[in-house]
């Protein structure tokens, strides 16, 4: 049988790149080696290299995304696996090369990557379908910030957020008006967009969303229980945070959430994989963001929900690659 070369394509532009060699490593790990030959690419923003026997670098040729081996051997790649958190290859960048170039990509479009990595626009085009979400004031940076008016429109306690970002980076919880331009100046410096959003008293969950064997399925809903003040950096990626899947809801508040989820999904032209955080308020999921490449690191939310679904991580890997290769 004729073997299908796959690259894992690992790396990126932001400080989540330390995040997504990690993901990086587990799907290479769980990709069938009967079926594929796998190889692993890192793409950062001084160099884009493939990583040979003993992790010697060879260099990516971005005229068609190839590399030449040292027998003189041109390597070129049936699917590249994404795995970047972040900008190149959460945000649309690198889906939108390899369209011009003709590579065949795991994953969803660009289109649908550069939309869900503005929670903004997100958020607006997800209205039109019925799914709600926080009160929000949007800022560019170099605007006058009227701290009054945000409070008296939204309320305090507010969350402070770069638009297009994430882990969480950039962050703040502000309970105090005081604290309103530091927590826009901390957010400002990870992207010149910002949204101050009114606070959601309510039980964070974090829904995985796949369209796996030709169904849109939820993997499951895993409640957070953060130690730290919210689901920040720390929360996600250090350990402090308590990640319970199923999340401890009712019958009816679970289906609700599964259909507000898989109509997200589906009302965006999804496809791979997605993990999407929503605040629970009176059994109503209202939506904070969708992420288009989640973690996928042992201690991330989505392998632990494939594991709860049934579904193991040689399956749910092979099956990104075959729709790549059948796309």
């Amino acid at each position: 049988m004729n073997k299908k070369s796959v690259a894992v394509v690992m790396g990126g532009y932001s400080d989540e790149y330390v995040v997504s060699l990690k993901s990086g490593q587990l799907i290479y790990d769980s990709l069938d080696r009967n079926l594929y030959d796998v190889y692993k690419v890192v793409i950062l923003k001084d160099e884009w290299y493939f990583l040979g026997e003993n992790d010697k670098k060879y260099d990516i040729n971005k005229g068609d995304f190839s590399v030449i081996l040292d027998n003189g051997e041109k390597l070129k790649f049936d699917v590249c696996f994404n795995t970047i958190h972040g900008t190149p290859g959460e945000n649309g960048i690198l889906q939108a090369y390899w369209d011009a170039i003709g590579q065949r990509y795991t994953g969803c479009d660009f289109y649908q990557s550069a939309l869900t990595f503005n929670k903004k626009d997100t958020l607006a085009v997800l209205s039109k379908y019925g799914i709600p979400s926080a009160k929000s004031v949007y800022l560019r940076k170099g605007e006058t910030i009227n701290v009054d008016k945000i409070i008296e429109e939204l309320s305090l306690p507010v969350f402070v957020k770069p638009n297009q970002s994430g882990s969480s980076l950039g962050i703040s919880k502000v309970k105090e008006k005081s604290e309103l331009i530091a927590a826009t100046e901390i957010a400002f410096k990870e992207d010149d967009e910002i949204l101050i959003e009114s606070f959601l008293n309510g039980m964070e969950v974090s829904v995985g969303v796949i369209d796996f064997k030709g169904e849109t399925i939820v993997l499951g809903i895993t409640e957070i229980v953060p130690t730290n003040e919210f689901f920040d950096y720390e929360a996600k990626y250090e350990g402090a945070s308590e990640e319970i899947t199923p999340a401890r809801i009712d019958a009816e508040t679970t289906k609700r959430v599964e259909e507000i989820a898989k109509r997200a999904y589906n009302s965006l032209g999804m496809s791979g994989f997605s993990r999407s955080e929503y605040i629970l308020m009176d059994g109503i999921p209202y939506m904070l963001e969708m992420n288009t490449n989640p973690g996928f690191s042992p201690a991330s939310i989505l392998p632990q929900q494939a594991k709860y679904y049934g579904i193991s991580l040689l399956d749910l890997c092979g099956n990104e690659v075959e729709k790549a290769l059948n796309k």
